[in-house]
Order: structure tokens, then C-alpha cells, then sequence
């Protein structure tokens, strides 16, 4: 009986030890995302990105806002649009990948597929359209963004009623490097550099 009643009492701590680890690990300090988009093509569905801002950073001096860095690249692996939209704490931010992500391409052809990379910032590293040019992020977490992706159904369902499917992920947590953030803010710095103009950011006020 002793050694049945250590055994449950080791199988006791082991799960007080668990139930730790895991309330330990709800959240995550991620700062770098990624996604992609597909058949952005006319007749298509239009694809959204919506990121929040869930307040990790609001403090008795610091009003917890962050900006949502985008980097659209082609299929190809040329950046294509960039800019840095504004997100208050536990505000809601809804960007439209045709109409503004992938709108005014720097190379004049819409990408009808590619890749949108998202660094949550406590700095604007957009163009002089949004204040002072500097085009470098500070990487803060607090950040936390999803996207719809439209599916074609053609080749499952060629007799189908509708083409097209939707659905919806999380942005991927991905790592940022000192190599890879640099390289991401330099593309945006010609990009708009060259193209006068950076991609459009919805307010906050105006989701859809």
C-alpha cells in the first residue's frame, strides 16, 4: 500500500508540475509573421487581413499602441507594396489584399499569388505619407493577425456552383533576424522611394 499511495503521489505532482508548464506557456513574445494569398484575380473573392493589438504593452506611461509593418512580395520574390498601419491597444486593424496590399504594385502587375510578411512594431517604419520616413521597426510584441485565403474549387468541382472557397489561418509565427529585418526595411525604403506612395491603411473604425 505504501508503494501504491508514493506512486499516486507522484503522479499528483507530475500533473501539478504540467498544469505549470502549460499556464506558463499561454501566450508567446512573437514579433514576425507570415502568410500568403492566392487567386487574387478579378471574378475571385477579395482576401483580408485583420490583425489586433491584445494590450500586452499598455503601462502607466506607454498607451500600449504598436504598427503593423506589411511586406507583400510576388510568387516571385519581389517586393511589390510595404507600409506601417497604425494599431491602438485592443484595437481591431482590416486590410484588404486586393484593394490595398496588392493595389499599386511597384512593378505595375497585380500578384494574383505571394507571400505578406507582418512585423508588430512600436514604430512607424512606413513612408513620409505617415509621418517621418524612417522605415526601421522596433520589433514589440503584442501583435496577433489572421487571414482569409480563397481556394479554388475548379479542378475538384469543374461542375460546381461556385469556383471559389474561403478560408481562414492564423499568420504563422516565423523567425525575424537581424539580416531578414534589415533586408525587409531597406526593399521598402526603394519601394516607395521609386513608387511615391506606399500601401493605404484602413482606420481602425472603418473594419469590414
Amino acid at each position: 500500500m505504501k508503494k501504491v499511495g508514493f506512486l499516486l503521489f507522484l503522479v499528483l505532482m507530475l500533473g501539478i508540475a504540467s498544469g505549470s508548464a502549460l499556464a506558463q506557456n499561454v501566450g508567446d513574445n512573437s514579433v514576425y509573421f507570415t502568410t500568403y494569398f492566392a487567386n487574387n484575380v478579378a471574378g475571385a473573392p477579395d482576401a483580408t487581413a485583420r490583425v489586433i493589438n491584445d494590450g500586452t504593452t499598455v503601462t502607466a506611461t506607454n498607451d500600449g499602441s504598436l504598427w503593423a509593418s506589411f511586406y507583400v512580395f510576388d510568387d516571385s520574390q519581389e517586393l511589390t507594396e510595404c507600409c506601417s498601419c497604425y494599431v491602438s491597444a485592443d484595437g481591431l486593424l482590416s486590410e484588404s489584399v486586393r484593394t490595398q496590399l496588392t493595389n499599386s504594385p511597384l512593378t505595375g502587375v497585380h500578384p494574383p499569388r505571394g507571400v505578406i510578411k507582418l512585423i508588430s512594431s512600436s514604430t512607424n517604419a512606413s513612408g513620409p505619407k505617415y509621418g517621418s520616413p524612417s522605415y526601421v521597426n522596433t520589433p514589440t510584441a503584442g501583435l496577433r493577425a489572421w487571414a482569409t485565403h480563397i481556394q479554388s474549387t475548379y479542378n475538384r468541382f469543374p461542375n460546381g456552383p461556385a469556383p471559389y472557397s474561403q478560408t481562414e489561418t492564423l499568420f504563422a509565427d516565423s523567425n525575424l533576424s537581424a539580416g531578414e529585418k534589415t533586408m525587409l526595411e531597406s526593399l521598402c525604403q526603394f519601394s516607395i522611394l521609386l513608387s511615391g506612395h506606399e500601401c493605404p491603411c484602413t482606420p481602425e473604425d472603418y473594419d469590414f
